[in-house]
């Protein structure tokens, strides 16, 4: 028998508090309890939300973009419903809409942006039937829980597709991922995003790229250019299928190393400079993807350039933290193609670098690690003045490394994270106090942001 509404969501939010007196951050528990007690509380409280439900779902990005999109939202005026701690499968979205409802279930704001995790998207956009759904990117990651990317990509043209759960949604898709952009074909209600620019252009594709082969005909793409893993201008030699023209767009890019990018942000009814102070080629794509989807949401153009030149990076996600009087800056890594882009943007920084690799292997990082030889250290080998290694597979890592060519002498195992992050901030005190460069799986950066919490180094995630 079903719980009332009213009765599972004073229940729910109970649970919530206890969550937090425990020092949880009550992000997933809540709405946990609130689908078990009435498993159709997630749909009726998205009902609530009069201007509808946007998803946002990628294998990399997600987060940083829906907080851009968020920020430019809210500099329109919209009252917004956000999963912003990133809690992005049913339960974490559910806790969203019952932290801005009512007892009677009434839901404070007028659109839901979520995140999602791609495996969990055809289940949301079956629950709260999205207006809009932006779609970022496929890569490989996590293969012993999801299976491969066409396992995902099938699910995912299903929900879009004539008969699925979305199929009345406004798509916002990246051109240049093939797999993503062949989602949209034959649609109408589509808006499409991507990079032009000869400079940002990789001079080859990684070997850990992904989608190499036509879907339309199986023949491989032909890439003129190779912007990030197998994202960038293509076409099929064989049937004629290429890329479609973005809607929306960078130009011009220059990136300033793990402090700031710089683009030309081209829409259909504007262009400008943007100054964004978030670092990487991927962060560039994040603010693209975030301004097709408010362009899809009618937002005013200077409320998108606002929020990409004030915004500041989802936790974990390019985040500085002062330590000890030095910077400690944490940048996510977990799969090849978020490794090989932070790599890429930590060459651009001067001189001999410090790094912290923090490899772990629980449910949330995926239990197989063999990711990491996919991912390009070579690149960085002769310019690492230390590396300290930790997490629960800290050896691997640390392998990964010796076999990429550093030199053993400047690798240390930690034997927690507690002693790695000290000996990583001791190395790099010794050298001029230079920034140490975290480099955390998901679950490891949890762990170490909730240890920087702990010193006081750091504010908590969730206040």
């Amino acid at each position: 028998m079903s719980t009332p509404l009213p009765v599972a969501i004073a229940l729910s939010r109970g649970a919530g508090a206890l969550s937090r007196s425990f020092g949880g951050g009550a992000t997933s528990v809540p709405g946990q309890l609130l689908r078990r007690l009435r498993a159709s509380s997630l749909r009726e409280l998205a009902a609530e939300l009069s201007a509808g439900c946007v998803l946002v779902s990628a294998t990399n990005g997600k987060t940083s973009t829906a907080t851009m999109a968020a920020e430019m939202l809210r500099r329109a005026g919209v009252q917004l419903v956000h999963n912003s701690a990133g809690a992005n499968m049913p339960s974490g979205i559910a806790s969203a809409l019952l932290a801005a409802s009512t007892l009677g279930g009434v839901v404070r704001g007028e659109i839901g942006l979520f995140e999602v995790d791609e495996a969990w998207l055809p289940l949301l956009a079956a629950e709260v039937h999205p207006r809009v759904i932006l779609l970022g990117n496929l890569f490989r990651d996590q293969l012993d829980r999801y299976g491969e990317l066409e396992l995902i990509l099938q699910r995912w043209a299903q929900t879009v597709g004539g008969a699925g759960a979305a199929a009345g949604a406004q798509l916002v898709l990246n051109a240049d991922d093939p797999a993503v952009a062949d989602l949209g074909g034959g649609r109408d209600r589509v808006i499409w995003f991507g990079l032009e620019d000869d400079q940002a252009a990789l001079g080859t594709m990684a070997h850990a790229a992904d989608a190499k082969h036509c879907r339309s005909c199986g023949a491989p793409y032909r890439f003129s250019r190779v912007y990030l893993g197998h994202l960038g201008i293509y076409s099929c030699p064989s049937c004629g299928h290429e890329r479609p023209t973005p809607h929306v767009l960078a130009r011009n890019i220059e990136l300033q190393g793990v402090r700031s990018a710089s683009f030309d942000l081209h829409l259909p009814q504007a262009s400008a400079r943007v100054r964004l102070p978030l670092p990487g080629l991927y962060n560039v794509y994040n603010a693209v993807g975030s301004a097709a989807l408010a362009y899809a949401l009618e937002v005013p153009f200077e409320s998108i350039l606002e929020a990409l030149q004030q915004v500041k990076p989802a936790f974990g996600r390019g985040e500085a933290v002062e330590v000890d009087g030095g910077e400690l800056r944490i940048l996510l890594i977990k799969n090849p193609a978020g490794a090989n882009e932070v790599l890429r943007t930590l060459e651009l920084e001067d001189g001999e670098l410090h790094l912290l690799c923090i490899l772990n292997d629980r449910v949330a990082d995926g239990r197989d690690v063999s990711w990491i030889w996919d991912a390009d250290f070579e690149r960085l080998a002769d310019r690492l003045a230390s590396v300290v290694c930790a997490g629960s597979r800290a050896p691997e890592i640390a392998l990964r490394l010796k076999y990429a060519g550093v030199e053993g002498a400047r690798i240390s195992l930690a034997a927690s994270l507690q002693e790695g992050l000290q000996a990583a901030i001791q190395r790099a005190d010794g050298d001029a106090r230079k920034p140490v460069y975290a480099l955390p799986t998901y679950t490891a950066m949890l762990e170490l942001r909730a240890l920087l919490v702990k010193r006081g180094d750091a504010k908590g995630s969730f206040s």
